[in-house]
């Protein structure tokens, strides 16, 4: 997890009563964020931390612009409070590129990037962009950051790769099978005089007449009413979309939009045809089976199974562990439900 905090400090000639309430409730933002996420902070501090970092090495380098001054001062303790280092200083650059802040004749440094010292490594490059101004006086300073983003591993759920029967309801299909099946018992010299035999030759034709399954679980979409028309539509459709793009004229958005047409009516009618087929069998073992497999799947949909959904708590934290999103759920819902309202006298 990457936090990215920006600020903006009192000015120098503020009340110190204002300035350090400001550094407060800077220290209140960086303790409510977990200590193993990382932290980002982009601020105008309005301070000069200066250059050299005699006594101050283990949170600042020895390039910043000038002489540190009491609001510098407060950003370095503000690092060592905290375990953070201040990024800007630790690149050797022309003054040119550490100024961030230029006004008339004035040019000095006040803009600064903070991360954790434990991450320092990360960062490969920290400039002031010149000639590029963000705000009036102020100008862009770049940081370059490289994170390690770990993948969470997706458990592998292995399923039974399962020969498609269901295409003996092809009339080709099935007569291919019936002619391969022939072949294969009379081919023997010995007819198999028991059923295991003759079993695992019924199951090893129809692998190689009717195919097997890819063994992996279907995500995302609902597709157990595709059929070949649905399929050949959209490929087409892509087609279309691909010489469109290429190609901007009036006669290839026409056929796309066309094809797109198309494709809606035969979804639409592939899913009808599908539920009606269900509806006429749900009498039947078959019927009961893909209601069930339609009620798991839309079970599934509506979890985080493929997906990790956060919320945020009352103080704008996302929240990302099961536990405390539900919590979350409840302690909404409590107040929702339960929330009473004065009646109009």
């Amino acid at each position: 997890m990457l936090n990215v905090v920006s600020g903006y400090a009192p000015q120098v000639g503020c009340e110190l009563e204002e300035k350090e309430r400001f550094w407060s409730e800077l220290d209140e933002v960086m303790e409510s964020i977990p200590t193993g996420e990382r932290v980002v902070i982009g601020a105008d501090f309005n301070g000069h931390v200066g250059e050299g970092n005699t006594g101050d090495e283990e949170v600042m380098g020895k390039f910043g612009v000038r002489e540190r001054n009491l609001e510098g001062q407060m950003v370095v303790d503000f690092a060592k409070r905290m375990d953070m280092a201040v990024v800007n200083t630790y690149f050797q650059k022309r003054e040119e590129h550490r100024v961030t802040y230029k006004s008339g004749g004035r040019s000095t440094q006040v803009d600064y990037i903070l991360c954790r010292r434990g991450n320092l490594k990360e960062i490969s490059d920290c400039k002031v962009v010149v000639g590029e101004s963000v705000a009036r006086q102020h100008r862009m300073v770049v940081c370059r950051m490289t994170e390690d983003v770990c993948k969470k591993k997706r458990s592998k759920i292995e399923i039974e790769k399962k020969t498609k029967w269901w295409k003996l309801k092809k009339e080709e299909c099935c007569e291919e099978f019936r002619q391969k099946l022939r072949q294969a018992l009379g081919g023997q010299v010995v007819l198999p005089d028991d059923w295991e035999t003759t079993a695992e030759v019924i199951r090893e034709t129809g692998r190689k007449v009717l195919g097997v399954s890819s063994g992996r679980r279907k995500e995302d979409k609902e597709t157990w009413w595709w059929n070949e028309e649905v399929q050949d539509s959209i490929q087409r459709k892509r087609l279309a979309k691909k010489k469109w793009d290429m190609d901007r004229t009036e006669e290839n958005r026409q056929e796309y939009k066309e094809l797109q047409r198309r494709v809606k009516r035969e979804v639409s009618k592939a899913k009808q045809k599908a539920y009606d087929e269900l509806y006429t069998r749900l009498d039947t073992r078959e019927g009961e089976k893909d209601l069930y497999r339609l009620a798991r799947q839309r079970d599934r949909d509506g979890k985080d199974v493929q997906q990790v959904r956060v919320i945020k708590d009352r103080d704008g934290r996302v929240l990302t562990s099961e536990e405390s999103v539900q919590r979350r759920w409840k302690e909404y819902f409590e107040e929702l439900m339960n929330e009473e309202n004065e009646r109009e006298k």
